[in-house]
């Protein structure tokens, strides 16, 4: 195994817990040997909550049982860009919020979020057009709204991953890059996803034409696979609550061994830059949906978590890349023996 290229591995928590509370994700995350994970939905005693709607009481417990379980914080995995880019009504559920008004309460919520957990990145998204409208055509408005948000985040010294998924302005890699190239700000990445394609219809090939288009701005990935859909790419509407063909990465049409390949060359370079940001280093982030996913989540239980993790194992161990788990001697060394 190369030593060269190397990885942090880490999770969505939440979806390895059916409870969703904070016990039984720590506990499973550290029975797999992971040292990180990235903080979506959390139960700390007073329900289920979105990270977004942590109280300081419920952010102090979460931390002291961090320290307990040797557990730390990825990234802070918000919805931030999940709402709709104009109020217009066009039959979906989405919220809209104005922008001066969500710049001012979200994002300065998600950086204070992000200084109580001690991580330096944040995950977000690039905003609802009005639902059958062209993408493209809204770009001038996301590149603008965008890029208010990562000066923001820029002045709290962190780092903003914009995610490719489906049903956003940025549903595909070609346009996540172009929102990146017009920013064109240190403190913006993008966050790379197979299945977030996929299940778009995009075929193998044109995945990995999407993830060359990323890649000179990727920060990071998310891992999670899906199988093709048995028709051709979907054009308009992604219905995600309906999703089911979510596999681990070396089950599905991602074509994860030749991207995680490539990218392997990639990671020496993207070390040094993040780490220059305060970062660790290049993060691989599981989000599997092993039993299901939709527009905010997904679950796969303590079951699907590990075998996703297994794969994603399987897969680095063959292209070459390096990662770590907790070991025999890390537990002693924790604990002062």
């Amino acid at each position: 195994m190369s030593q060269s290229a190397r990885v942090i591995l880490s999770g969505f928590s939440d979806e390895a817990a059916y409870t969703k509370t904070a016990i039984e994700q720590f506990s499973i995350m550290s029975a797999l040997g992971m040292q990180y994970y990235s903080l979506r939905f959390m139960d700390v005693g007073q329900g289920i909550k979105n990270v977004m709607s942590l109280t300081k009481a419920e952010i102090t417990k979460l931390r002291h049982l961090e320290s307990e379980y040797g557990m730390n914080v990825a990234s802070i995995g918000s919805p931030i860009g999940k709402v709709k880019l104009k109020d217009i009504d066009d039959g979906t559920t989405n919220e809209y919020i104005p922008f001066k008004r969500y710049l001012k309460n979200h994002v300065a919520k998600v950086c204070e979020l992000a200084h109580a957990f001690e991580t330096k990145l944040v995950r977000g998204f690039s905003f609802y057009p009005p639902k059958g409208s062209r993408p493209e055509e809204h770009l001038p408005q996301v590149i603008d709204q965008i890029g208010q948000m990562v000066e923001a985040f820029h002045r709290s010294d962190l780092t903003f991953g914009l995610e490719v998924e489906a049903n956003l302005v940025g549903q595909n890699g070609e346009l996540v890059a172009e929102i990146h190239r017009h920013v064109n700000h240190p403190a913006l990445v993008t966050i790379f996803d197979g299945a977030n394609l996929v299940c778009q219809g995009y075929s193998t090939e044109e995945v990995a034409r999407q993830y060359l288009a990323m890649k000179p701005s990727l920060g990071w990935m998310h891992i999670k696979d899906y199988r093709r859909p048995r028709r051709a790419r979907v054009r308009g509407h992604v219905d995600e609550d309906a999703l089911k063909n979510f596999v681990p990465a070396d089950r599905g049409d991602s074509g994860h061994e030749w991207i995680l390949r490539d990218f392997a060359i990639w990671i020496p370079k993207l070390e040094r830059k993040l780490q220059r940001r305060g970062i660790p280093g290049v993060f691989m982030d599981l989000e599997p949906h092993i039993r299901g996913g939709g527009q905010f989540g997904g679950t796969s239980g303590p079951d699907g978590m590990g075998v996703a993790l297994r794969s994603l194992a399987r897969l680095l161990d063959y292209v070459g890349i390096g990662y770590d788990l907790y070991d025999f001697d890390d537990i002693r060394a924790a604990r002062g023996f």
